[in-house]
């Protein structure tokens, strides 16, 4: 049997990982300022990271959710404390597109409404309901193309508005920052005026922080620089740091039903400790503040390279516009500077590193970025 052919691959297999770097099995070593698409947050093997995934797995790796998982409580506690949301309640799962599937389903349960505002570029996942509120037609197939979503021009204050005062829109879901859409970053003033009318409307607000939270920002979820509560927050990527994990936060407005949601693999005992141990280490080490000190010094850092159009984001979520395709620079960044990127479209570069990047590593990035672009 042969894979089926989802993904253009480069001809690099990667076997082994330590930190911010990766290495193949020719044993050439990569800087990875990609993540494994903003997966890896705290590290490839870290030490305490294998320690308690190791140990977990040596005593249990799974059971069902039909009895009592203790850990899954723990996580509970440490991350409400971490973020900023002890008072939010979590359901636990496996994917990012999963947590935006129940995330909206949550939503319409709550105030029986079918409508969704989504935005220009926004990508929620390639499930049911998740493709649907994503802006690629490509990827939509025509059993997913229900007619639920209208897409909004990110920003764009007066649409916003002009579409909720209707009165019959279901949720809104925004990306903390968009990432598949270039890091674009939603104004401050726009996202405060959303949550307000939002809140005129009877309309509940999802904010998909997969990519943008867990500190990659520099704040534990990106929409925390604008100062606002959503109801709903999923997450993904990061939480676990490769172990397969996704999380929502759910406003106590909303009361548990059972049977509206369930699920086989989502917060079981391995994942529980991939997590903890993700947090455990994001605290002892200050991985926020090292996404947003690092994340800052590139991105001024950036400003001064020709042919760059625009740098966008905040922390470590940084995308680099090119005034023209960057196929061939990622290209030399990969296979002769050794440097694993992200891309969006054709033109933009996306750096999604790991929150434990040194000054040190992205000094050496920059360096490696100056014999692509001379």
């Amino acid at each position: 049997m042969k894979l089926f052919d989802v993904y253009p691959l480069f001809d690099v297999n990667i076997v082994k990982g330590k930190g911010c770097h990766v290495w193949d099995a020719n044993g050439n070593e990569y800087l990875d300022l990609y993540g494994g698409h903003a997966v890896i947050s705290i590290g490839h093997a870290h030490p305490h990271y294998v320690e308690a995934v190791s140990n977990q797995v040596a005593k249990l790796g799974f059971y069902s959710n039909s009895v009592i998982n203790t850990l899954q409580q723990d996580l509970a506690d440490r991350l409400g404390k971490m973020c900023g949301y002890d008072d939010y309640q979590l359901f636990l799962i496996n994917s990012g597109a999963e947590a935006n599937e129940n995330a909206l389903k949550l939503a319409s349960f709550h105030n029986g409404r079918t409508k969704v505002i989504s935005f220009a570029k926004a990508f929620h996942g390639r499930t049911s309901l998740a493709v649907e509120v994503t802006n690629n037609p490509k990827i939509i197939a025509p059993i997913n193309n229900n007619g639920h979503v209208t897409y909004l021009p990110l920003n764009d204050t007066e649409a916003m508005k002009a579409e909720l005062s209707k009165g019959d829109v279901c949720a809104v879901i925004i990306e903390g920052i968009q990432g598949v859409g270039g890091i674009q970053v939603p104004d401050k003033d726009f996202m405060k005026s959303l949550r307000q009318v939002c809140d005129e409307n009877g309309t509940v607000l999802i904010l998909d922080e997969i990519q943008s939270g867990y500190g990659r920002s520099g704040k534990f979820f990106a929409h925390q620089y604008s100062d606002i509560k959503p109801d709903i927050i999923t997450v993904a990527k990061g939480i676990a740091n490769g172990f397969p994990m996704a999380a929502v936060l759910i406003s106590p407005k909303f009361t548990p039903v059972y049977g509206q949601l369930g699920t086989t693999f989502g917060g079981n005992h391995l994942g529980c400790a991939a997590a903890i141990a993700v947090l455990d280490v994001m605290k002892e080490e200050n991985l926020i503040d090292n996404a947003a000190k690092v994340g800052a010094h590139l991105i001024e850092e950036l400003k001064s390279f020709k042919g760059i159009k625009e740098i966008r984001g905040v922390g470590l979520m940084i995308g680099m516009e090119f005034e023209e395709p960057i196929k061939e620079i990622r290209s030399k960044l990969l296979f002769e500077q050794k440097v694993f990127t992200g891309v969006s479209g054709t033109n933009v570069i996306r750096l999604l590193p790991p929150l434990c990047l040194s000054m040190a590593g992205a000094d050496d990035f920059l360096d490696r970025l100056h014999k692509v672009i001379k």
